[in-house]
């Protein structure tokens, strides 16, 4: 049996990056991928609008 994955490799944002580097094994990760529950059906619809202003936060000054 292969030893426990360390929990902060398995960031989906940085694991590719790990696995390049060899800090995690790509076949540990692929089954690490396969064995994560199925949850879309508990997923929520997202609704959002774009303003006009897009980019600029509200209440900051113009020019920055």
């Amino acid at each position: 049996m292969a030893e426990k994955i360390d929990i902060r490799l398995l960031d989906k944002r940085t694991a590719e990056r790990y696995v390049r580097a060899r800090l995690l094994d790509e076949k540990d990760w692929e089954r690490h991928l396969k064995s994560l529950p199925d949850l879309a059906e508990k997923a929520a619809p997202v609704e959002t609008t774009m303003s006009e202003d897009e980019g600029e936060e509200e209440g900051a000054p113009e020019g920055e």
